[in-house]
């Protein structure tokens, strides 16, 4: 590259003087992407382990997802909902083919879904369900992220994201994550739904146990109460199966999608749910108006096809043996535990070594692009497209630093 931003310095410099600070990223900057790897200003590579948070699961520039896009762009990229477009059937059509449920509604970005999610659940509490006019509440589990909306941070328990924005919604209730017996408490009369991740991606790729999402869906249908899944970075192959979901035969009321949607190229997102729930939703009652636009609904339904094809969810299920093997020897060799589902990971690292921040440095300067949340904790999220050499190199990467700094 040329000119005024030809080094990283001066891209960071640049950012940091004009972008408002709310991420601290490491000292990278990207320009190219290919598959796993992507490439940065100087023209150094990296393998991708985080994969934009599970929006990349095809790849960088894939070339299907790419296609596809480039024609659409060539044609029509938005009518807005106030007219019907040639796309939007065919991705309607096809996601609720791959969700098994009546009916789509689709937005942009992942939290648009999960406020609409909340909407959509308070309606049907009133119209269907008959909780009393504004006494709707909904059950959330400690440890959620779901967005970073006034309404979604109202029922975080992480202070970064909570503190200073007060006052906020209340209809919520917070119980522990995986916590049946919690949940089945905490449910009332003006109860409508419980919003919970199968996966809890941000917490560090944690798991409820073994029985909870076939448990729930037996306590929620047993107390008329909705299911309502975010699989916004859990589903569309990332564990392993079509939805994190799927690893107990659980189909919640309610899926949430986004992130891989729109396979890194565009937001997409949606909900989808049978019509007893979704046709709650009446003309101006909710909308957006790039919802279901025909870029993304071209998009949307090229990913679905990819999906419906199962080699995304076999090649995640094959890199999760991968990472499982490779990353259990290193528990108590300066990792205090692991967390594999899919081609998802979450490793603890003893805090007596580094931090996690210390562990994304350390790989980054490897040409290994990882993410730390909570502290001690690094989160592997690979494009389901990486080769067995490229888990082999991270694997390999993880062990030479926890052991150098032993």
């Amino acid at each position: 590259m040329t000119g005024t931003h030809s080094t990283t310095a001066s891209h960071i410099e640049t950012t940091e003087r004009y972008a408002a600070h709310n991420y601290h990223p490491l000292p990278v900057v990207l320009a190219e992407g290919d598959g796993a790897w992507v490439v940065d200003v100087d023209g150094k590579r990296y393998l991708d382990c985080l994969a934009g948070y599970s929006a990349l699961n095809f790849g960088h520039t894939n070339e299907r997802l790419v296609a596809v896009a480039r024609e659409q762009l060539g044609r029509l990229t938005l009518t807005s909902r106030a007219f019907f477009n040639d796309k939007l059937s065919g991705f309607a059509e096809a996601l609720a083919r791959l969700t098994g449920k009546d009916m789509i509604l689709p937005m942009n970005s992942g939290a648009e879904a999960v406020e609409t999610a909340i909407k959509v659940s308070r309606k049907w509490g009133y119209e269907v369900k008959g909780v009393p006019a504004g006494q709707a509440t909904i059950i959330t589990m400690e440890g959620n992220f779901h967005g970073r909306t006034t309404t979604i941070v109202s029922f975080s328990d992480d202070d970064v994201a909570t503190s200073g924005y007060a006052p906020f919604t209340t209809g919520f209730r917070s119980v522990k994550y995986g916590d049946v017996e919690a949940i089945a408490s905490a449910i009332d009369e003006t109860t409508v739904a419980v919003l919970f991740e199968p996966i809890q991606g941000e917490g560090g790729v944690v798991t409820p146990p073994d029985g909870f999402l076939t448990d729930l869906r037996a306590l929620c249908t047993e107390r008329n109460v909705l299911m309502v899944a975010d699989e916004i970075q859990s589903g569309l192959a990332r564990s392993g199966k079509t939805f994190a979901c799927d690893h107990e035969g659980v189909v919640p009321d309610i899926y949430i999608m986004g992130k891989a949607l729109g396979g890194g190229i565009y937001p997409v997102s949606a909900i989808a749910a049978d019509h007893e729930i979704m046709d709650v939703i009446t003309p101006g009652s909710h909308g957006s108006t790039f919802g279901g636009n025909p870029l993304a609904a071209a998009i949307g339904t090229e990913v679905v096809a990819m999906l419906e094809e199962g080699t995304f969810q076999a090649r995640s299920a094959e890199i999760g043996e991968q990472l499982l093997a490779g990353l259990t020897p290193l528990v108590g060799q300066g990792l205090s535990d692991i967390r594999v589902r899919g081609a998802w990971a979450g490793i603890d690292i003893d805090p007596a070594l580094m931090t996690g921040r210390q562990m994304s440095e350390a790989l980054m300067e490897r040409g290994i692009l990882a993410k730390d949340t909570h502290g001690a904790t690094v989160r592997f999220a690979p494009p389901l497209v990486a080769s067995d050499e490229d888990i082999d190199l991270l694997v390999t990467s993880v062990r030479e630093i926890l052991a150098a700094a032993a």
